[in-house]
């Protein structure tokens, strides 16, 4: 069994349901995403980002998913774009203003400087980051990240890199947007997977 373990919880991975896992054609894009201050399209099943600017450009998914989950997926970024693979989840997009709302967002390679990090928008009090993981430019990543009542992770192939708790969590039924951010830099991203996360706890001790 494919197993998560995090500071006193084990997700089961196998167990997780999974709310989506679509292949992505150009059709299903621009029907099921919508895109903000960036590009995207749909190249030979990934889902390709540009955004030149110092701001947030994001392929959000329409669909909502509510409660605790975590979003699967493979990801690089596209030479000479050295940096910036960044996710959301328990999210929203505020049309009023053209901007992101609340919402969790977990990255490699960003930060300004090189870092693993989450942080929760809009107000980015809570901010979590470490310059330790060996990023390499173009490589493809294998990535899970997510939260379980404001307990955010993230995974790259297969290893821990970070985990935080939030002590004030996102509300998950009310927030419940996923989605992809380039942020001054190109990236892919494929196959997809949104999961509803099964977890345990788990009594830790020497």
């Amino acid at each position: 069994m494919n197993v998560l373990n995090l500071m006193k919880k084990r997700i089961l991975l196998d167990s997780s349901r999974i709310l989506f896992d679509e292949k992505i054609t150009p059709e299903s894009f621009a029907q099921h995403w919508s895109v903000h201050h960036s590009e995207w399209k749909v190249d030979n099943g990934w889902l390709v980002g540009n955004n030149p600017g110092n701001w947030p450009g994001m392929a959000i998914l329409n669909q909502e998913f509510p409660g605790n989950v975590l979003v699967e997926f493979d990801a690089s970024t596209i030479l000479p774009s050295t940096h910036d693979i960044n996710v959301m989840w328990n999210g929203e997009w505020l049309e009023d203003t053209d901007q992101r709302g609340m919402a969790y967002v977990a990255g490699l390679q960003g930060w300004w400087t090189g870092k693993v990090g989450i942080e929760k928008s809009p107000e980015y009090t809570f901010m979590t980051g470490t310059p330790l993981f060996g990023f390499e430019p173009g490589k493809v990543y294998h990535i899970i990240a997510g939260s379980i009542d404001g307990h955010c992770f993230i995974f790259a192939d297969s290893k821990l890199l970070l985990e935080t708790m939030d002590p004030d969590p996102i509300d998950n039924r009310k927030y419940t947007h996923v989605g992809f951010e380039a942020y001054a830099s190109a990236i892919r991203v494929g196959n997809i997977r949104v999961r509803q996360i099964r977890w345990e706890p788990v009594d830790m001790k020497y």
